[in-house]
């Protein structure tokens, strides 16, 4: 067989580097975006940014002067080059020789707020005006662990309750066996188990009240031994109820604990006081757990003539072309990477407004056809897919599910990722369609109106809604009810 070349034509689709970074830009959350700005600018010395987050910072000289505000005049430095001050920004007015800040920064940040000019008054109080740093939280650890260090006990009796402290978990139990921690220990210690259990009880007679406790039972019943003023009787009972028929305690089986205690329901009652003031995590108090705090992407606010939706601008970059170094490329007095640099900064800028000008198209599609959810609430929310979006903004469903992902929208409900808005639809008797999430809302009102003695069955819910319209099967209101983490209907009775 002969080889011979061939020319053909053909067409494909293929992904620019901008289309590619535009869809990049449109999928990352404003925590993501941020960060993708940092690493960008790093690289792109063309690229600068006008809302710099340290604009407003004191800047240090490289001899160590305070320097205020950048002198007029005075040019970025070349790439490659260390800026004099740390995070310094050129000033506005500055023309093509340095990019532009907002220019409303005050020149005297320094003195202000620290008092170091000369004419400036002192406080009344002690603060001066300078950040506070927030101090480290101890640890359950640290904490017991003083407690330690204040007893009286022998250097012998400290080291074993120090192995203890280790050996409890974040929320202050004690795991491991107290066998296998003495199986660990070098027998040329000769540590006996009785020395652990008396290590074990020094530390359980710490605080927090429950700490060093083997299982839940026994954390309950460590915190009712020490409570204050519960009467001997209540006490006793709750004891051997946390201690022996505690399963039955937690499912609400009040009719096998009568007779099983041969008491009464006020005799429960007081007991079940008594142990709702229990902390069954008592190590719990000393986790660092730090809070994640959402800014949403827009905002919605009530108008003359409806809903008004408007971006954010704090989240929102303000991004530009150095135009020191563009009038450089203009006068062809650059290198030629440097026009690379120039088409990329171009393009990241114009990507930007895309992507904000997307959102906010979506977010104004979603709160029209959503017009019932602001103005009365959940129980108002119609059902809404992502096709609906795309065909209206004439955009695939691929882009609308990157836009409504991460993203929050601020309404006077509170705040909402866009997809919270999208849900599937239930039939009703009517023939029309009733959202998921309107289901889900009722099922809660209807629940939480519901009387604690008697309280709603799926079945009982399915057939309420059945009256209101709602075609929805028992399966599916329990679906719906644990989802909104609602109990189910043997742990929502009360006495």
């Amino acid at each position: 067989m002969k080889q011979s070349l061939q020319l053909r034509t053909s067409q494909h689709l293929a992904l620019t580097p901008q289309l590619q970074q535009s869809i990049r830009l449109l999928q990352l959350s404003t925590l993501e975006l941020h960060q993708e700005i940092e690493q960008i600018l790093g690289d792109n010395p063309l690229l600068e940014r006008l809302d710099d987050p340290l604009d407003h910072s004191v800047r240090l000289l490289a001899d160590g002067a305070i320097n205020n505000a950048p002198a007029p005049g005075e040019a970025p430095p070349a790439p490659g080059q260390q800026a004099e001050g740390e995070g310094s920004a050129p000033a506005e007015g500055e023309g093509a020789e340095g990019g532009a800040v907002d220019g409303d920064r005050p020149d005297n940040d320094w003195s202000e707020g620290s008092g170091a000019s000369s004419g400036s008054s002192s406080s009344s109080d002690d603060e001066d005006g300078r950040p506070q740093l927030e101090a480290c939280a101890i640890t359950l650890r640290e904490h017991l662990m003083e407690q330690v260090r204040e007893t009286l006990l022998s250097t012998r009796d400290r080291a074993l309750a120090e192995l203890v402290i280790d050996a409890l978990d974040d929320n202050g139990y004690l795991e491991e066996p107290l066998d296998d921690i003495h199986a660990r220990l070098p027998e040329e210690l000769e540590v006996d188990l009785d020395e652990l259990r008396c290590a074990l009880a020094m530390v359980q007679s710490m605080d927090p009240v429950g700490v060093g406790a083997r299982s839940a039972a026994e954390c309950l019943a460590l915190q009712i031994r020490r409570m204050p003023g519960v009467p001997m009787v209540t006490r006793r009972m709750a004891l051997k109820i946390v201690e022996g028929y505690l399963t039955w305690f937690a499912q609400r089986e009040y009719s096998k604990l009568k007779k099983a205690l041969d008491c009464d329901d006020e005799d429960l009652r007081e007991v079940q006081a008594v142990v709702r003031q229990c902390n069954p995590h008592p190590g719990a108090a000393f986790a660092s757990n730090v809070s994640d705090y959402v800014v949403p992407d827009v905002i919605v606010r009530r108008a003359k003539n409806g809903w008004a939706v408007t971006l954010n601008q704090d989240v929102m970059p303000r991004l530009r072309v150095n135009s020191l170094y563009a009038t450089m490329l203009k006068q062809g007095r650059s290198e030629s990477q440097m026009g690379a640099q120039m088409q990329e900064a171009k393009w990241l800028i114009k990507n930007m407004r895309q992507r904000f000008d997307t959102i906010l198209r979506v977010a104004e599609a979603i709160v029209e056809r959503q017009r019932n959810f602001f103005s009365h609430g959940a129980v108002a929310m119609r059902p809404l897919v992502l096709r609906e979006i795309a065909d209206t903004l004439g955009l695939h469903e691929s882009t609308i599910s990157r836009v409504t992902t991460q993203k929050y929208m601020l309404t006077p409900h509170g705040m909402f990722e866009l997809k919270y808005f999208f849900g599937s639809h239930v039939a009703t008797e009517a023939g029309g369609e009733a959202s998921s999430t309107a289901i889900r809302a009722l099922i809660a009102q209807l629940t939480g109106a519901e009387d604690p003695k008697n309280p709603l069955s799926d079945s009982k819910i399915a057939e309420m809604l059945g009256e209101q319209g709602m075609v929805i099967a028992r399966r599916t209101v329990a679906k719906y009810r644990e989802a909104l983490k609602i109990p189910p209907v043997s742990l929502r009775k009360a006495l």
